[in-house]
């Protein structure tokens, strides 16, 4: 017999997702069903800190017992009940990072986050001695930096984690971690769903000189791929999450995941041949692969799908920010006739009003560097937003307008183009998700043509990670069935459903490409005034 939300609730049958991300924590709570009943928030910011950005346990734990309660005032609201017991439970945060810890359980230094870019030197040498590209952001990365700058800390680490691991270990007294966030602290072997032995050993090797008293595998979590054992919520990880003492411990919890698996299970992107790609204040896209690729690019990062698949992630510090400050001077103009405007009407008029403009933008080229970005060989810090263009370009609002919503995905074109023209893969579905795909069909067009490939976007979508990793904690305990979370999502979560599709047309390709010969031919002037202090 299918339960009420309410019943639900209070038979202890639902399931609670909570995420992690840069400016909220976010908590959902799903039926049986996976359908949302109920959902609450906290806001929060990272601090910079002696240089490095940070987020203090203290603001950890704040943020998620406010966003617990958030979640239960919403349910007595809603549902004029409390929540007691739950079925499960899933956790997930922000990939890669450095949380270091000693045998007491104590944080040696605040955690750092993947925002931090200070370990260019380290991620260099395992990059070449792995020989596989490993990214600033990862935690193997932070590690061999801290080593390399002679941290005293680093000969008491007992234990290394993410933060969806930090949190999942105190709920549950469990030191492991989803196969997705895993790699995103040191490569995983596909074939061995772990850390690929002989890069463990070769970094054992190379700090042997230290003499510190451990090995990499003995302060590295655990892996498990979802639907594997982890755990179950402790007495005191439920008074941890839910100070007022209502929450019952014994709920299951899924592997702890990071935010891009949670993205790729909220839009279906699991199964080999599938992708999304995400696109709000900075971008990535994942591409689910059918083989390794032919050899290491510094453009693309190989991680993995929540059940251990290879995935291609090309990673971008910058999308929408500059569009966002050009649609607020409109919105200054606007005010300044006097005139009121709804900002979703105005998003929505200036989107599709780009869609009218030239192919190639009539020639302005927009820069939407906020931060640096490296994969375009801006490795500043800072960026440079800036609009370029010659007297002979066809200035006029639409183009200044679709140069802005070209920009918004240029440098996620060049890694998928070295996926798709370079190493031919093949793809049967894109999804995306996020803030440029609000507006309908508009940020969809303009992806297709970025990487002449159809692109869908579903509603669902929109519910982001805490939905994804809620899935991935229904998944262990409402599939009586067995199936795999391929198939899981496909029938008991999607049914089906790809979403709206739109394919590109060959004019907007074209256009497109001629955009990116001016967009590179202009990169000399980007980086010209980064480098202007």
């Amino acid at each position: 017999m299918k339960l009420n939300p309410k019943e639900t609730i209070e038979a202890g049958k639902a399931t609670l997702g909570i995420e992690f991300g840069s400016t909220r924590i976010k908590a959902v709570l799903v039926d049986q069903e996976n359908k949302p009943i109920a959902q609450g928030s906290h806001e929060w910011e990272n601090q910079l800190v002696d240089g490095l950005w940070t987020y203090s346990l203290d603001a950890i734990w704040h943020g998620v017992q406010d966003c617990y309660a958030a979640l239960r005032d919403d349910v007595m609201k809603r549902y004029a009940t409390d929540i007691t017991q739950l079925a499960a439970i899933g956790i997930s945060a922000m990939m890669h990072g450095y949380m270091a810890f000693d045998k007491a359980g104590e944080l040696l230094v605040p955690f750092r986050t993947w925002r931090n870019t200070n370990t260019g030197e380290a991620a260099a040498t395992l990059s070449e001695l792995f020989v596989y590209n490993i990214p600033l952001r990862w935690s193997i990365s932070h590690l061999y930096q801290c080593i390399l700058d002679g941290d005293k800390h680093v000969e008491k680490i007992d234990f290394l984690t993410t933060l969806a691991g930090y949190i999942h270990w105190k709920l549950t007294g469990r030191k492991v971690l989803g196969i997705g966030d895993a790699s995103g602290m040191l490569p995983i072997d596909p074939a061995t769903k772990t850390y690929y032995t002989d890069m463990v050993e070769k970094f054992d090797k190379l700090v042997e000189p230290k003499g510190y008293p451990w090995k990499l595998s003995d302060i590295l979590p655990e892996v498990l791929v979802a639907g594997q054992d982890a755990g179950f919520l402790t007495p005191e990880g439920a008074k941890a999450l839910d100070p007022s003492g209502h929450l019952m411990p014994g709920a299951v919890l899924c592997p702890p995941e990071g935010d891009a698996g949670t993205g790729m299970a909220a839009t279906n992107a699991v199964k080999q041949r599938t992708g999304n790609v995400s696109a709000g204040t900075s971008s990535f896209s994942m591409i689910v692969l059918e083989k390794e690729l032919s050899r290491p690019y510094e453009a693309i990062d190989m991680v993995s799908t929540p059940d251990g698949s290879l995935v291609a992630m090309v990673h971008c510090n910058n999308c929408t920010s500059d569009i966002n400050a050009w649609v607020n001077i409109f919105k200054e103009y606007t005010q300044l006739l006097g005139l009121t405007v709804d900002m979703n009407e105005l998003y929505g008029k200036l989107y599709n009003h780009a869609l009218t403009g030239d192919a190639d933008c009539g020639g302005l080229v927009s820069f939407n560097y906020f931060s640096g970005e490296p994969i375009a060989g801006v490795n500043n810090e800072e960026g440079r937003p800036l609009l370029v263009r010659s007297v002979s370009n066809k200035f006029t609002l639409a183009n200044l307008m679709r140069a802005h919503l070209h920009a918004s995905v240029a440098i996620l074109k060049l890694g998928n183009d070295i996926l798709f023209n370079d190493e031919k893969v093949k793809v049967d579905r894109i999804t995306g998700h996020g803030g440029l795909f609000k507006t309908p069909g508009v940020g969809q067009r303009v992806l297709a043509a970025a990487i002449n490939s159809p692109i869908s976007v579903m509603e669902t979508a929109g519910e982001g990670g805490a939905w994804g990793v809620a899935l991935l904690a229904s998944f262990m305990v409402n599939n009586p069935d067995k199936l795999s979370l391929v198939d899981y999502l496909e029938q008991c979560v999607f049914s089906g459903d790809t979403g709206v599709e739109i394919k590109p047309t060959p004019e907007d390709v074209e256009g497109f490409n001629r955009y990116m010969d001016n967009y590179i031919a202009a990169l000399p002037v980007e980086k010209a005034a980064v480098d202007v202090k």
